[in-house]
């Protein structure tokens, strides 16, 4: 079940937020959407989900296009939450459970459960406004899930959850993946979204500025860092050929470098000069290529 969508644009009158994205996201997947806030992500989902119309071109989940009849296949947890802060938990979710086709027993056995995994079991009863702000998006999350859909989509989903919660929220993604749902995420984020998906598609005043599989795109950059850390001085490094470019931290230097042959040559220069407590070659991050992508527009 491949999500498609192919030169879609969506246009508020003279504004363009969504300007001709093509991608495929393939079923067991984890997709990521990355950019800054107003890159159109928000708005490609809305598409995607059939609660805003594209202005041009065509979206298909499995080649058919998505309408209300599959709404019961499909997962979102909006960016926005939107939960009624008087309704007790149990309550809720039995009521947007019952939306999804499922009964009440079933929905009851599926929170009990994902409350336990999500290790909040004491708010089943407990009203939503009772709730912290970590914790009410947990419930959110468990209302996106808890009909087992075939298609989640998930709105920076990590905002405002502590360490912990964030980690306790990716493992639950990636068993979901792991059980056959095909996960479409977004966030600015750069780490997020490294750790857990293979394909990705940055973008930027709603044009795609780079997308494909992750590893691919790391290749292709070509340049990699290079952290030195030593007892002297290393400004000296600036002034290697092939050093692009060089920031100063604690101990050391950070540098990008255009491939990894210039490592040797840095190693050649700063060896026998003094002592070096750590050496350490890298693939680029995703931010590193992302502000090179975006450039100065990036904020």
């Amino acid at each position: 079940m491949t999500l498609k969508l192919e030169n879609v644009t969506k246009r508020f009158g003279q504004f363009t937020a969504v300007d001709n994205l093509s991608i495929e996201i393939p079923e067991k997947n984890i997709f990521g959407f990355l950019g800054a806030n107003g890159a159109g992500k928000t708005t490609t989902f809305r598409m995607i989900l059939n609660l805003i119309d594209q202005t041009s071109g065509s979206i298909t989940w499995n080649g058919e296009t998505i309408d209300y009849s599959k709404s019961d296949v499909i997962g979102y947890l909006p960016e926005e939450r939107g939960l009624y802060p008087k309704l007790k938990v149990r309550d809720q979710l039995i009521y947007l459970g019952k939306l999804r086709g499922m009964n009440k027993k079933d929905v009851l056995e599926e929170l009990t459960k994902w409350l336990d995994r999500l290790k909040v079991p004491q708010y089943l009863d407990k009203k939503v406004e009772e709730l912290s702000k970590g914790n009410q998006q947990k419930i959110q999350f468990i209302s996106a899930v808890i009909h087992k859909p075939k298609l989640l989509i998930l709105d920076e989903p990590f905002t405002g959850l502590d360490p912990v919660n964030v980690e306790m929220l990716k493992e639950a993604v990636v068993e979901l993946k792991e059980s056959g749902t095909s996960i479409v995420f977004s966030s600015h984020r750069m780490e997020h979204v490294e750790e857990l998906c293979q394909h990705l598609c940055m973008m930027q005043h709603g044009k795609p500025i780079l997308h494909g599989n992750i590893r691919e795109i790391k290749r292709s950059f070509g340049k990699k860092n290079l952290t030195v850390q030593a007892d002297f001085d290393l400004s000296f490094v600036e002034q290697i050929p092939g050093v692009v470019k060089v920031k100063h931290v604690h101990d050391g230097v950070w540098c990008q470098i255009e491939n990894e042959d210039v490592s040797q040559r840095v190693l050649q220069e700063i060896t026998n000069k003094g002592f070096v407590r750590k050496f350490e070659l890298d693939e680029p991050s995703l931010n590193d290529i992302f502000i090179e992508k975006a450039g100065e527009s990036y904020e």
